[in-house]
């Protein structure tokens, strides 16, 4: 399997060096040169495989070479075996229409954990292969930080700098980040949003004086691995449903388009899915650009859904790339002049590609809030904000009738509802406990350093900070 950049110059790499790369050399993002397809009688083979069988079946034709099927196997049932669920991601049906699909049940309560264990080990495996060491930069609305930090603390050959937007995540989410004493793990609060942070780490992988020290690493879904373990879910989610005997609608609550992205990939991979729903917050850049081509970033706006507090969604250029006829030059000059304007309207061919599998909705705090007292109501299930705007696109789609009235349609569950305590308690007057297993975590020292809003800060954070 070979890897391509969204942007067409950086060199074609394997399923390893897209692995450690990260972000490709040119700025963009990695995909596949073609997608490998299923038939419905493969896809029926699929039944009945436990979860770590399955991600194996999913993920092998996108690895190659790069691992044996022996070495894979044992990869995914070491990484699988220890989730609070035996399910892993269990399904919970809501009612006659509906299903949740709860992806929290990883050490770190958030859907994050499925992807972020898995690139952990591999890249502990490829480094090791290589006697490299990394430094992994990364940027957090909320839930990427922690599961990332769990994932690689006292990993060999490998760092972790994690960037947080100052006061914008619960305190759950800081302190399962900060809390973590680990020599290899390093947490910085910078004084600005997400996209900040996010370009501050995008620029360094374009930033001669750090690449030319340091080995940079990603745990965002701008890596390939992280985004193809969430390919999963969807697979295994379908195949309880009916699949490839029935289609499936997914309600994907997002921010930076990596895990509606994944359920893309399934769909390219054969999997009979009706509709991928887009929900988002009030920072809807996205609902805009699947609604009208207006790719446009305004202010961001905090609200009680903090992961999704995004404007610039990095994963969208994949989906801009494979619906515009893989054009990476053309599409190289679009997103130039987005990153100088942050302003762009989408090509016909982009909004059409999009149209063909996408649709998409937005929720306000208050539609948000009424989302997980109908959850509460009609099914008994404490949900988290970001589920609640996922459930009302959910609901919203039905009763537009943008979904056929006999496919089933699955919110996925994002997170732990007591990574949310005070929203909750305050839509359903339920305050949710933390689970045993996260333990006690509000009896931990944090540490952490706080930075300006400024590049450089960071970029010397990091420097000075290195295991050269």
């Amino acid at each position: 399997m070979e890897y391509i950049s969204t942007r067409g110059s950086a060199p074609a790499l394997d399923f390893e060096g897209v692995t450690l790369a990260g972000l490709a050399s040119d700025g963009g993002l990695y995909l596949p040169r073609e997608w490998p397809r299923l038939s419905n009688a493969d896809i029926r083979e699929l039944r009945g495989l436990s979860y770590h069988q399955l991600a194996a079946r999913i993920m092998r034709p996108f690895i190659g070479t790069s691992l044996s099927d022996d070495e894979l196997e044992e990869m995914c049932a070491d990484v699988y075996g220890d989730f609070g669920h035996a399910a892993v991601t269990p399904l919970v049906q809501l009612n006659e229409t509906h299903w949740l699909l709860e992806l929290f049940h990883g050490p770190t309560l958030a859907f994050k954990d499925v992807a972020l264990q898995m690139l952990g080990r591999l890249f502990e495996t490829f480094l090791a292969r290589r006697d490299q060491k990394m430094m992994i930069v990364g940027a957090t609305s909320g839930d990427t930080g922690s599961a990332a930090i769990n994932a690689v603390a006292g990993r060999d050959n490998v760092e972790i700098v994690m960037l947080h937007p100052k006061g914008r995540v619960s305190d759950v989410q800081r302190r399962q980040m900060t809390t973590v004493r680990s020599a290899n793990v390093f947490n910085l609060a910078i004084d600005g949003s997400f996209d900040d942070a996010q370009a501050h780490v995008k620029r360094m992988f374009r930033d001669d004086d750090v690449t030319s020290i340091l080995k940079l690493g990603a745990v965002n879904s701008i890596n390939w691995a992280r985004l193809l373990a969430q390919v999963v879910y969807y697979f295994y989610s379908a195949l309880q449903l009916g699949a490839p005997d029935r289609k499936i609608a997914y309600s994907v609550p997002t921010g930076n388009f990596g895990d509606v992205f994944a359920g893309y990939v399934a769909a390219q991979m054969g999997l009979p899915i009706e509709r991928l729903i887009v929900a988002t917050n009030v920072n809807d850049i996205l609902h805009r650009a699947l609604s009208d081509g207006d790719y446009s970033a305004a202010g961001v706006t905090a609200t009680i859904t903090p992961s999704m507090d995004i404007q610039v969604s990095s994963n969208f250029e994949r989906l801009l790339f494979d619906c515009g006829e893989r054009d990476g030059t053309a599409l190289g000059d679009q997103m130039r002049e987005f990153e100088k304007s942050k302003a762009m309207q989408l090509t016909n061919a982009q909004r059409e590609g999009a149209s063909s599998l996408f649709v998409s909705m937005r929720a306000d705090q208050d539609e948000t809030s009424r989302a997980l007292a109908w959850a509460y109501g009609a099914a008994g299930q404490v949900i988290d904000p970001h589920t609640g705007v996922g459930l009302h696109a959910s609901i919203a789609a039905s009763e537009a009738d943008l979904i056929a009235r006999d496919v089933p349609i699955v919110t996925l569950a994002t997170a732990h509802p007591a990574k949310f305590r005070d929203a909750v308690e305050r839509a359903v007057g339920v305050r949710p406990s933390l689970p045993a297993r996260v333990g006690d975590l509000f009896g931990r020292e944090e540490h952490f350093a706080e930075v300006s809003g400024d590049y450089e800060a960071t970029r010397d954070f990091v420097l000075e900070n290195a295991t050269r």
